[in-house]
């Protein structure tokens, strides 16, 4: 079995792989996150989940890495993590009764030989009429500032949905497990890989 880095210190992200029943390590990356000029939104989350395993890859020689990014997009907004409780109340009051597609970027790197896999995950949410209350109250119960558009899907977000649209609902919490399923059954290390003792002489 390869060696298997998880390159991001998200909480979700960790508990998602998890379910997957793969041995793993944890390595946060550390770089600029900023959308670069005329940077479409998907090229944007495909192009930093490619940047982190490619960071994470400088530490780890010979193994696979798996990178991620998602934003928000509303009426070709992009809607990244607020950090601030500011730009959370902002960026909630905007998405009241809207449709937001949630964009995903996977990309699994193989730091031996340098080749990657990468994929885009779409997921849409359409959200309740949300009042000044409801958005401070929300912000009050759940620590929402550095998910994608303050949504905090798998925790209290999920009383802000009216209606969800996607395929796979890990992509929405952050890390899409069927496609990346599908990215490891590639290289031979899928959580399903039938693994034989070796015995010795």
């Amino acid at each position: 079995m390869r060696q298997l880095i998880l390159g991001s210190s998200s909480k979700p992200r960790k508990q998602l792989l998890e379910r997957l029943h793969l041995p793993f390590k944890i390595a946060a990356p550390d770089i600029d996150e900023s959308p670069l000029s005329n940077e479409t939104p998907v090229q944007l989350v495909q192009r930093l989940a490619l940047e982190k395993a490619r960071k994470i890859a400088e530490s780890f020689p010979d193994a696979l890495i798996i990178g991620a990014d998602q934003v928000g997009v509303l009426d070709n907004e992009i809607l990244t993590k607020p950090l601030t409780h500011e730009n959370a109340i902002n960026q909630l009051q905007k998405m009241s009764g809207e449709n937001v597609e949630f964009l995903i970027g996977l990309c699994l790197l193989d730091s031996n030989n340098h080749t990657y896999q990468i994929t885009l995950e779409k997921f849409s949410v359409t959200f309740r009429l949300l009042t000044s209350d409801m958005i401070l109250t929300y912000l009050k119960k759940e620590d929402a500032l550095q998910c994608a558009g303050s949504f905090k899907a798998e925790g209290l977000g999920i009383a802000l949905v009216k209606e969800f649209h996607g395929e796979d609902f890990s992509a929405l919490i952050g890390l899409p497990l069927i496609q990346l399923s599908n990215m490891l059954n590639q290289v031979g290390c899928g959580p399903l890989a039938v693994t034989r003792p070796t015995f010795e002489h």
